[in-house]
């Protein structure tokens, strides 16, 4: 019985623990969209935190994740145009 309970409490304090970690790399951030920083690469890691216990922000990340390919493949695709354009002479 008694260590049923600890294992409630290790949970939620566990859960408390990641939320407010993930959270605080999350805002700096955010913040750091505004003010010198690699915010791209911060939000993300601060998502990936919060997913270990949070499905919200795994289905977050996972759309930042199919954003980010999406993007990174028109860009493949603009600059294979350019250079079959450049190559043919067009």
């Amino acid at each position: 019985m008694i260590k049923r309970a600890f294992h409630i409490t290790y949970k939620a304090a566990r859960r408390i623990v990641v939320g407010l970690v993930g959270l605080t790399v999350l805002v700096i951030g955010v913040v750091m969209i505004v003010t010198p920083g690699p915010a791209l690469v911060v939000i993300p890691v601060g998502l990936a935190i919060l997913s270990i216990e949070f499905a919200w922000a795994r289905a977050w990340l996972r759309r930042l994740r199919e954003s980010i390919s999406n993007l990174n493949s028109s860009a493949q695709s603009d600059r294979v145009e350019q250079h079959r354009r450049r190559v043919s002479g067009d």
